[in-house]
């Protein structure tokens, strides 16, 4: 599975940016795919996931201002961010996990969001 992230950017707090995650490959053995995100000097953390039955989870900072997404005929999965907050600053990285426990990692797109 190949993962291709893109829509970063430098915004200010309280606007709102959209991630997407282009997605290639075996599709057919993708059992969730999502986004993690990895702050300065922090470790990286699970964004927003969704398994290949549509049930989503996120995490608590973000659950009221994020929404993961996918678009079937795009084969992307997306990440709507509103009202984001100068703690939302961090290098998102697309995640694909196949049916074998296996992680794909995009190469990152970094969201900057200014006070």
């Amino acid at each position: 599975v190949q993962l291709q992230a893109s829509g970063g950017g430098l915004v200010q707090a309280g606007e709102s940016l959209k991630l997407s995650c282009l997605i290639s490959g075996n599709i057919a053995a993708i059992s969730s795919a999502g986004w993690y995100r990895q702050p300065p000097g922090k470790q990286r953390e699970m964004v927003a996931m969704m398994a290949s039955g549509g049930t989503t989870d996120y995490a608590e900072p973000i659950k009221d201002r994020f929404t993961i997404s996918r678009d079937r005929a795009k084969s992307t999965i997306d990440l709507e961010m509103h009202n984001l907050r100068p703690e939302d600053t961090a290098v998102y990285i697309c995640n694909v996990r196949t049916i074998w426990n296996y992680d794909n990692w995009g190469q990152g797109t970094q969201v900057t969001v200014s006070s």
